[in-house]
């Protein structure tokens, strides 16, 4: 039997996910992590992007808007003000927040709006390629 570490994703509105796994991969702002049992502790910051949870031959993908990722020797805490399972991402829905994020860019009016706006296209854009990701997965 292989080593596990217990893994909890939470967002700001509830518990996404609470379990074992083998692995999980995280997308941390210095680049992607993988975490295995008895890691060393970590605390760094997230960017928007995938999550995914690998546990035997099943691997789960969840999207967070970014957030913090906590990593203790048996336990893996992901916190996010959005998370969402994958499979849960409304693709239409992603794809206007895309357009409407890049139209903002275009029309700035100030330093703030072309911020926030900037914000909202890489969360755009993650959810797109997490999106993505499943549907390549779900192919093979």
């Amino acid at each position: 039997m292989a080593m596990t570490i217990h893994v909890d994703i939470v967002s700001a509105e509830s518990e996404i996910f609470s379990g074992t796994a083998e692995m999980v991969f995280a997308p941390a702002v210095m680049g992607e992590v993988g975490i295995l049992p008895r890691h060393a502790p970590l605390l760094t910051q997230l960017k928007p992007g995938e999550v995914r949870v690998k546990n035997g031959d099943t691997e789960e993908s969840f999207y967070v808007s970014g957030g913090m990722l906590e990593v203790q020797p048996h336990v893996v805490t992901v916190l996010s003000d959005t998370a969402v399972r994958a499979k849960d991402i409304d693709e239409a829905a992603a794809i206007e927040a895309k357009q409407r994020a890049e139209d903002a860019l275009k029309d700035k009016t100030s330093e703030f709006e072309y911020a926030r706006a900037q914000s909202e296209l890489a969360e755009a854009v993650a959810q797109l390629q997490a999106i993505k990701k499943l549907k390549n997965r779900a192919g093979r």
